[in-house]
């Protein structure tokens, strides 16, 4: 086991929702329990909430990979995803993005050397009539990040530490 007691005591919250033969429904909140206390969801990670719902592991590495609000690999303490999608591109989304990779120094799905932020590139956020839209954390949303207002954000969460 490689999570923490409480991880799975909330795992089982979660099984409880279902129907016993459906353990499958809970693979998404479980990879969410789980990135949320360990940072990602390393290969280990995902064969051990495999083996705790009983599923096959691909039927888990299926859904890590799928959705974007997942990461398979280590990101920094913040992970700021920006929508390129054309709706948020037609609004300087990507003018954001470009923005954002020469303040941090970094490109799409890499870390800042100090290990603080991560750079992703995201789908539609459902917010396109405030775009450009960021994303921090698979929590935080960020709307109408105009250079001063990327700045603003990147200043406080580098003073003040704080992951969003």
């Amino acid at each position: 086991m490689l999570l923490s007691a409480q991880a799975y005591q909330r795992i089982d919250r979660e099984l409880t929702k279902f129907p016993e033969d459906q353990k499958q429904s809970a693979i998404m909140a479980s990879l969410a329990i789980a990135q949320e206390e360990k940072g990602w969801v390393s290969p280990e990670v995902i064969e051990d909430i495999a083996s705790y719902l009983k599923q096959p592991a691909i039927a888990v590495q299926e859904v890590a990979t799928f959705y974007n609000m997942f990461d398979t690999a280590p990101v920094g303490r913040v992970k700021i995803t920006v929508c390129t999608n054309l709706p948020c591109a037609l609004r300087d989304g990507v003018k954001t993005a470009e923005y954002l990779k020469e303040k941090l120094g970094i490109g799409f799905n890499e870390t800042t050397p100090d290990g603080q932020f991560t750079l992703k590139e995201g789908e539609c956020m459902g917010a396109c009539g405030d775009a450009p839209v960021v994303l921090l954390n698979n929590q935080h949303m960020c709307v109408r990040m105009s250079s001063e207002r990327i700045d603003e954000m990147l200043n406080e969460l580098k003073q003040h530490g704080e992951s969003a």
